[in-house]
């Protein structure tokens, strides 16, 4: 049960912080490639994931759906606290809101994808050691049903293809380290 528990706590690490990473971009808050923070961001969707468990309530994180909030120009806490109000509000209308369908909140979930698609033109396209991992990653995530697994993906195919483009020195070492983790995490995820 441990190895299970442990795949899942990596699982879940990995997909809140791409989920973190994508939100920051969006709302602007990544500069020179660095997000302020970030120790903080993690550490609060780590409690609230960890105190909403303990109450009982759904998990509380970052989810992809905030980019359709970071749109529509809600990048603070107050953000967040209007949305709560406003589900707190809905309760007093949830035998009707239990009519609405999939087929009504579809389109919603497709805003929110062009919406985490926006990023990818930042990609370098025209340099396949750059191209191949990130497109593995894009395609890894929803045939995988896991952020994790998609940008583990990446994080193995990046130093092959900058070695096959005699890149390998500008290869952080740390990447040659997570290479072999995510060979690991793939290997007994796999059996």
């Amino acid at each position: 049960m441990g190895g299970g528990v442990n795949l899942f706590i990596s699982d879940v690490f990995f997909d809140t912080a791409g989920t973190l990473v994508g939100l920051a971009q969006q709302a602007g808050y990544i500069k020179n490639n660095q997000m302020p923070r970030v120790g903080k961001a993690l550490l609060a969707d780590s409690t609230g994931m960890m105190v909403g468990s303990l109450l009982g309530t759904s998990p509380v994180g970052a989810y992809v759906e905030s980019s359709a909030g970071i749109a529509v120009g809600g990048r603070s806490g107050f953000a967040a606290v209007t949305t709560g109000i406003c589900f707190l509000l809905a309760l007093f209308f949830s035998p009707l809101l239990a009519v609405v369908t999939s087929q009504v909140t579809a389109p919603a979930l497709i805003i929110v994808g062009v919406l985490m698609a926006q990023n990818l033109r930042k990609i370098a396209w025209e340099k396949l050691e750059i191209a191949i991992p990130a497109f593995l990653v894009v395609v890894g995530m929803p045939l995988t049903y896991s952020i994790a697994d998609g940008m583990s993906l990446g994080f193995i195919m990046y130093p092959i293809t900058m070695l096959f483009a005699k890149r390998g020195k500008e290869v952080h070492p740390l990447m040659y380290g997570l290479f072999f983790v995510f060979i690991g995490f793939i290997w007994i995820l796999n059996y």
